[in-house]
């Protein structure tokens, strides 16, 4: 276990560029609002995103907590943690894959996490490195993909549930982003990147569709201007999605819990 940590939920995807992040911040804040204790940790050490979208302004440092830890800063009432907090994010990350894996575990393992119900993962894209160091060295309970419609990201969403059955981790639903586009002008919903894949992928692999959120201008703006829609608008549609989907991955956690420990890790 993690110190201070519940549970972990992963939230993946097998490409970019699908709103990954933007899904696991507003994820994040949805579990905060339903009464839980949430974290949120920036896996992402190439590109992370997690410090802009929380509002964390630049150069804002973690405060240490003794020798090789440190507390996680605060935003919107959850904790976080990202590589954004240590280094220039203008700077490229030019590292290899062992020093990429090395640094995602210091992020976890050394923060000290205050009784957190639910720690989110932001994890980068793919199925490489830091997949697979939390596969082995991380007690996962579950996790949540993150897909857009069209055949070419569920093609990649497939190998990231694959991965995930392959280490033994439940996948708890797959999430449908950018699933229609409503004309703000004339109010006319065309679903630009498809229909019904997210669901297609879900009986394929006896998961669910944990929800599906639209393509909104508005869902950009508030993660760009560091207020996730969650914050922004508590009482509108986008956020009842979220909540939904944040009741649903908790009630599945607690089941896991209810028929007992059925996870193995191996190397």
């Amino acid at each position: 276990m993690i110190e201070g940590v519940k549970h972990i939920v992963a939230v993946a995807s097998g490409k970019g560029g699908v709103g990954k992040s933007t899904v696991t911040v507003n994820l994040a804040l949805a579990m905060a609002a339903e009464g839980y204790r949430v974290g949120i940790l920036d896996a992402d050490i190439h590109g992370p995103s997690q410090a802009q979208m929380l509002g964390v302004g630049e150069g804002v440092r973690p405060v240490a907590a003794g020798e090789n830890r440190m507390h996680p800063l605060e935003a919107h009432g959850l904790q976080a943690m990202s590589m954004a907090f240590m280094v220039d994010t203008r700077e490229p990350m030019v590292w290899r894959g062992p020093m990429v894996a090395g640094a995602f575990q210091q992020l976890l393992t050394q923060t000290l996490w205050d009784e957190l119900d639910f720690l989110f993962i932001d994890m980068p894209p793919g199925t490489g490195d830091i997949q697979l160091t939390l596969a082995q060295k991380v007690p996962v309970d579950g996790a949540v993909i993150v897909t857009t419609p069209q055949d070419i990201a569920l093609l990649d969403a497939r190998k990231g549930i694959e991965m995930f059955r392959k280490v033994k981790v439940p996948v708890l639903g797959v999430v449908e982003n950018m699933s229609l586009h409503v004309c703000s002008s004339c109010g006319h919903a065309e679903p630009i990147f498809g229909a019904g894949g997210g669901e297609r992928i879900a009986s394929e692999y006896e998961t669910r569709v944990l929800g599906r959120l639209p393509l909104a201008l508005s869902i950009r703006e508030q993660v760009d201007g560091g207020r996730p829609t969650v914050v922004a608008e508590p009482d509108g549609e986008v956020t009842a999605t979220f909540r939904d989907m944040a009741r649903q991955v908790a009630e599945q956690v607690a089941g896991q819990e209810d028929a007992g420990p059925s996870i193995s890790f191996s190397d």
